[in-house]
């Protein structure tokens, strides 16, 4: 049993690893630096281990770092699911969602509608954040699942999609007509409609870029794909969208699509979760439901 007395230093442990320093872990947690070193020195002692690689700039987690820092991350998140559950008995737990903005306007509502009727007493929060941030924060257990398009490496993370993504090209009829060139003309001569650099969608469309040896000469940047959709609509560029975004508008007239010879690549998004056992029972009563609902994310 003396080994509990480790559990103590796990939350130091666990603040170290995710910050990469032992003085920024000190000041999230309100306590000195030397006491968090003393502590990471004393766990590390009681495994007979190296937990933590010290470098100029901070700390990084050794091979066995890691394996521990994995599974001390899930018995954490494990306990507080517990606690919720003992605490809110009259309710049916709690779910914490994140996703960007624009995923959770196009493609999370008509889930949370579904899971809110069958399951009105969970308690359900919903965080806005970028895609990159929402798979930070559920490796970190802060949250039950993350919606993102699918990462490259799943790891201890599981997965369950929900279809392909389209990016293309869009602007008014009337801006394709002063424009007065081939389609894959338009990087020369138009205004291109961009997401800023820091989102996960420009990132990938850079890498388009790069591949066909494309260089935009006017480019205008904003941070939301509504944005894009508004600017593209009042005709002065062309934006790079995602096609089931702007469905109802290629079939009025109002915005056109530019074919390009080389299209981008879709995505593919989904739920990302962590694979805990035992699982957090509305993690998948909401996975679990997803095929119920009807999405036009395929269409």
């Amino acid at each position: 049993m003396e080994n509990f007395d480790n559990i103590a230093r796990y939350k130091i442990f666990l603040a170290v690893a995710e910050w990469g320093s032992i003085s920024k872990a000190a000041a999230q947690l309100y306590i000195s630096q030397p006491a968090v070193s003393i502590t990471i020195k004393k766990l590390e002692e009681s495994l007979n281990t190296t937990l933590f690689i010290r470098k100029s700039k901070g700390v990084v987690l050794t091979e066995t770092g890691r394996e521990l820092y994995e599974n001390a991350k899930r018995a954490f998140a494990i306990l507080l699911d517990t606690e919720d559950r003992l605490k809110f008995h009259q309710s049916t737990g709690r779910l914490r969602i994140a996703a960007s903005n624009v995923l959770c306007k196009h493609f999370l509502m008509p889930y949370l509608k579904e899971f809110t009727n069958l399951y009105p007493d969970t308690d359900l929060s919903i965080i806005c954040t970028s895609s990159a941030a929402a798979c930070a924060m559920l490796e970190r257990c802060e949250i039950d699942l993350a919606l993102a398009a699918k990462p490259q490496k799943l790891d201890a993370l599981a997965y369950h999609s929900l279809g392909m993504i389209e990016y293309i090209f869009v602007c008014t009829p009337a801006y394709r007509d002063k424009l007065d060139c081939d389609n894959d003309e338009i990087f020369e001569r138009g205004n291109i409609i961009l997401l800023d650099k820091d989102n996960v969608s420009r990132r990938h469309l850079d890498h388009y870029y790069a591949q066909n040896k494309i260089n935009p000469l006017h480019i205008l940047e904003v941070n939301e794909m509504d944005l894009l959709i508004a600017f593209a609509k009042m005709g002065i560029g062309v934006s790079c969208v995602v096609k089931q975004f702007v469905l109802q508008e290629l079939e009025a007239g109002s915005l056109i699509e530019i074919e390009l010879s080389e299209p981008i690549a879709p995505r593919e998004i989904g739920f990302l979760y962590q694979d805990l056992k035992p699982m957090n029972e509305n993690v998948l009563k909401f996975v679990n439901g997803v095929d119920t609902v009807e999405s036009y994310i395929s269409c």
